[in-house]
C-alpha cells in the first residue's frame, strides 16, 4: 500500500491563487526532501505554464492523452507525460485538449475514477501528489476529489465567497457519501492577503467565525505579492524567484504547517487502541 498523499487545491472561485499554491506548496514540500508530483488538472493549463511550458499544446502527451488511455483500458507508458521541473517536482501538464476529454467523461463507465485509476497506477514512487482543480465544481474536480485523500481550499482575503464556500462544501460531503469516504479537508487558506486593510482583517474574522468550528484555518496567510504573480512568467517557484521576499517566507511556513498535518496524521493511533 502506497504512503502516498494526494492532495486536491480546490475552489470553484478564480483568481485565489490555487495554481500558485499548488506550485509553491509542491516546491516547498520538495525542498524539504519529498518526492512530489503536480497534477494540472485545468484545461487552462495555468499550472504547467507557470512551471515553463507555456505552449502546452504542443507537448507530446498530457493529462488529456492519459485520461483517454484509461478510460480506452489501452496500454501505454505511465510515465510518458511526466514532465521533471528543474526545481525537482514532477508534473503532468495539460493542454486545451482536456476539456475536450471532460465531455468524453460524461458517457464512460467509472467516470468518476479515471484520474484515480490512473495514479493509483504511479503513486508508489512519490510522498505527496498535488492535483491542481479547475475554477468550476465540474467531473475533473469530481475526479480529482474522488482520487484525492484530502482537499486544500484557497480563499481569497478580499472577498469572502460564503455561498461558494457553502456549495464547494456541499459538493466535498456528497463526493464523501457517494465516491470517497475517506475524503477530507485539511484546511483553508487564505491568499492575497493585505492584513493592513479592514477588508482583510474582516474577511479573515468572518471565515473564522463561519468556518472556524467545523475546518481547519492554516495560521499561515499568504501575502499579496507582485513577485508572486510574476513567477509564473519566469517558470520559477518563489522561492527562486524571491528567496526572501513575505511570499516566499510564507509558502515555507504553509509547508512546514502541511507537514505537520502529514506528521500527526502518521502517529494518530489506530482507532479501538
Amino acid at each position: 500500500m502506497s504512503n502516498c498523499k494526494v492532495i486536491a487545491m480546490c475552489n470553484q472561485k478564480g483568481g485565489v491563487t490555487k495554481t500558485t499554491t499548488t506550485a509553491n506548496l509542491g516546491i516547498g514540500l520538495a525542498m524539504e526532501g519529498k518526492n512530489v508530483l503536480l497534477v494540472d488538472n485545468d484545461p487552462q493549463a495555468d499550472l504547467t505554464t507557470a512551471l515553463g511550458w507555456p505552449d502546452s499544446d504542443s507537448l507530446p502527451m498530457t493529462l488529456s492523452d492519459i485520461m483517454e488511455k484509461t478510460v480506452n483500458d489501452e496500454d501505454f507508458d505511465h510515465y510518458g507525460a511526466i514532465l521533471r521541473h528543474k526545481e525537482g517536482v514532477d508534473l503532468i501538464p495539460s493542454s486545451i485538449e482536456l476539456s475536450g476529454m471532460e465531455m468524453n467523461l460524461v458517457s464512460a463507465m467509472s467516470r468518476e475514477f479515471t484520474l484515480k485509476n490512473y495514479l493509483d497506477k504511479i503513486n508508489h514512487e512519490y510522498d505527496y501528489i498535488i492535483i491542481d482543480c479547475p475554477p468550476s465544481l465540474s467531473m475533473l474536480t469530481i475526479n480529482a476529489l474522488a482520487a484525492a485523500d484530502s482537499v486544500i481550499v484557497p480563499v481569497q482575503a478580499q472577498y469572502l465567497p460564503a455561498k461558494g464556500m457553502t456549495q464547494l462544501m456541499k459538493t466535498i460531503n456528497k463526493v464523501r457519501k457517494q465516491i470517497n469516504p475517506a475524503l477530507k479537508v485539511d484546511g483553508v487558506l487564505l491568499t492575497l492577503a493585505d492584513m493592513r486593510t479592514n477588508l482583510a482583517r474582516a474577511t479573515a474574522d468572518t471565515l473564522r467565525q463561519q468556518y472556524g468550528g467545523m475546518l481547519k484555518i492554516y495560521k499561515t496567510q499568504i501575502p499579496v505579492a507582485v513577485k508572486a504573480a510574476e513567477t509564473s512568467t519566469a517558470g520559477q517557484s518563489i522561492f527562486a524567484y524571491d528567496k526572501g521576499g513575505k511570499a516566499a517566507q510564507a509558502y515555507a511556513e504553509f509547508t512546514k504547517e502541511v507537514l505537520a498535518d502529514g506528521q500527526r496524521a502518521k502517529t494518530k493511533p489506530a482507532p479501538g487502541r
